[in-house]
């Protein structure tokens, strides 16, 4: 796999973290060095666990799919990719925590939690292609960590134009992405 690819899904997958941290950036006003490491940190590492843990999860299936793995890899890109273009026109999503800081504690998991969910389905595509999961992980884990400190910079100029701009444009790259998998197999 081409790392022009590999960046394409990373920069797909961190649309969620970008979007994130530009509201994490509204909410506290004026980010301290500290918050936006912290966040950019756990983005980061949360972003290239998933697709690991995805990618195992698909090498201990593949022998049952090979046959037909571009059509899975494509269905998953397809799902996630408009599960994250759907999103984008819904309400402002809710991110309010009881804490007065995102960026520590219970809620600092679950937004690292929730920003890396896709990245478990294309970990699970990758090894339905038979790519070796460090190196894409890496480069993924890097990208959302560098989209984050992005995200909380400008998050108090920018966050309610940009936030649901870049989740649309994060589920269409990966709609695109899925339909060149499928067609280089076709």
């Amino acid at each position: 796999m081409s790392f022009l690819l590999i960046l394409g899904i990373a920069l797909a997958l961190a649309m969620d973290a970008f979007a994130v941290s530009l509201s994490v950036g509204l909410t506290v006003k004026r980010a301290t060095e500290g918050q936006t490491f912290r966040l950019a940190f756990h983005f980061g590492l949360f972003q290239s666990l998933m697709p690991v843990v995805g990618w195992t999860a698909g090498e201990s299936i593949i022998k049952y799919i090979q046959e037909f793995d571009h059509w899975v890899a494509f269905g998953l890109l397809l799902a996630v990719g408009s599960k994250m273009i759907f999103e984008s026109f819904q309400r402002e999503r809710d991110l309010k925590v009881e804490k007065p800081d995102p960026t520590r504690g219970v809620s600092l998991f679950v937004l690292s939690v929730a920003t890396s969910l896709d990245a478990l389905a294309v970990g699970l595509s990758l090894a339905a292609l038979h790519v070796d999961i460090i190196y894409p992980a890496l480069v993924i884990g890097f990208v959302a960590f560098a989209m984050t400190v992005v995200g909380m910079k400008i998050g108090p100029l920018l966050g309610k134009v940009v936030g649901k701009r870049a989740e649309l444009m994060g589920g269409a790259t990966l709609l695109l992405i899925g339909i060149k998998i499928l067609a280089d197999h076709l």
